[in-house]
């Protein structure tokens, strides 16, 4: 069976791969190779498989160098358009920059034109008062002329009477011994002329009075416009900062609450007003007035909240956001990790500042983070600031919003030269942006 079987596979190798011999002649003599069927199937079975691992391997290096071309371009393309995207972010934080220093002109501003309407409505209450009291003694004093007067037109009345009747001449003679009856008349034109002395003095008085009237009308409209532009002012001032505080996640009573009892500033609280020394009710215009009070008190207080918040950002020159706050694939193992804050890219040595007022807590090297600055601030906040190049500030110093404290550059575990940025609440990490975007339209 194996014989009739290897003949059959003989003669099929015959028919496609028949003997040949290969003659190899020299000067003295001539030989031959003989090729085999077998032989030359495995010869050709070889070729044909370098043949194809050539076309496949080129057709593998031609797809790799077509597709790598591809991710190239692709790549380069969601770069330009990162690029751009990046640029106009950075347009939009010039111009969000520009518009939060036009706020803070215009925050500024109504402060110093609320202090001058402060002043004016204390001096136009306090000039009111001494107006009123002056109504007063004249009213007085005209009510005393007026009894001054009856009392003289009763007397000249009664004079008269005794003239005509003749009653008078004996009285007066009676008692002065004979007295003239021109001294009787005398007496009459001096009682007439004290009389027509009073009616004008009465009459300036009624003018007085009502020039008065008018002045105290018109200042009590003045007050009333300086009262409207006060409130319109505190409106425009006060909600910004209440909502700015609310978008931060920051229960704004307990926040004014705290401040209040650690002030320290100069002056204290505003005092309420108060014109009456005998208990009694205050006016209207007094109670409008405290109201006024109460809410610059709540606006200045607002004021030092914000300065122990970290509402600002801590690079002013241009940069790029490269990194948000969350999960993230880190770079250098290619896993997901969380990512505690954001992160700005600029130049090597760019200035770093605080962002709010606090305590530095830590001012060096710390695993990871690289040289690392602390602060501590107000409310239960932390602020890190990683990765410097340079530190500006010692542990124990006092900074406050705005102040230097190092320069940006690359170390610790970095991939380039940038900023990371974290808040700390209580602890706990959260999104930065939180307090830069509330803030916004604010400062």
């Amino acid at each position: 069976m194996r014989t009739r079987l290897a003949i059959k596979w003989h003669g099929l190798l015959e028919r496609y791969f028949p003997e040949r011999r290969v003659f190899l002649k020299s000067d003295n003599d001539t030989r031959f190779i003989r090729l085999r069927p077998g032989t030359q199937l495995i010869a050709f079975t070889g070729s044909s498989f370098l043949v194809a691992w050539a076309i496949i391997a080129t057709a593998i290096l031609l797809m790799d160098s077509i597709g790598a071309g591809n991710f190239r371009e692709q790549a380069k393309r969601d770069q330009r358009t990162y690029q751009a995207r990046l640029n106009d972010l950075a347009g939009q934080r010039d111009a969000r920059a520009e518009e939060a220093l036009a706020a803070q002109n215009r925050f500024n501003a109504a402060l110093e034109q609320i202090s001058v309407m402060q002043s004016e409505l204390l001096a136009s209450e306090t000039r009111r008062r001494e107006l009123e009291t002056g109504i007063e003694v004249i009213q007085s004093t005209l009510r005393g002329t007026m009894k001054d007067r009856e009392a003289a037109r009763t007397q000249l009345a009664e004079l008269q009477e005794q003239v005509e009747t003749g009653g008078a001449g004996t009285a007066l003679a009676a008692n002065s011994g004979g007295a003239p009856i021109d001294f009787v008349a005398q007496a009459l034109a001096k009682t007439a002329a004290e009389r027509d002395q009073i009616e004008k003095d009465a009459q300036d008085a009624l003018l007085a009075a009502d020039e008065m009237a008018t002045e105290i009308a018109l200042m009590k409209e003045q007050n009333d416009q300086i009262f409207r532009q006060l409130e319109e002012a505190m409106t425009v001032s006060v909600a910004p900062l209440d909502k700015m505080f609310r978008a931060a996640g920051m229960p704004t009573d307990q926040i004014i609450e705290e401040v209040r009892r650690g002030y320290s500033g100069q002056g204290g609280p505003l005092t309420p007003l108060s014109f009456s020394t005998r208990g009694e009710e205050p006016s209207p215009d007094t109670r409008r007035a405290n109201r006024l009070l109460n809410q610059m008190d709540t606006l200045n207080l607002y004021r030092i909240a914000a300065e122990k918040a970290p509402f600002a950002t801590p690079v002013k020159d241009s940069f790029r956001f490269t990194s948000g706050f969350g999960f993230r694939r880190d770079p250098k193992t290619g896993g997901r990790r969380m990512h505690n804050g954001v992160d700005f890219a600029a130049a090597n040595g760019t200035p770093l500042y605080a962002t709010a007022d606090g305590v530095v807590t830590h001012a060096g090297w710390q695993s990871g983070y690289g040289r690392l600055v602390k602060i501590q601030h107000e409310f239960g906040i932390e602020t890190r600031y990683a990765h410097l190049s340079r530190l500006r500030v010692k542990v124990g110093q006092k900074v406050s919003r705005g102040d230097r404290i190092g320069d940006m550059g690359a170390s610790g575990r970095v991939t380039g030269v940038h900023l990371h940025y974290e808040v700390r609440v209580g602890g706990k990490a959260v999104n930065p942006m939180i307090y830069i975007k509330a803030a916004n339209d604010v400062f």
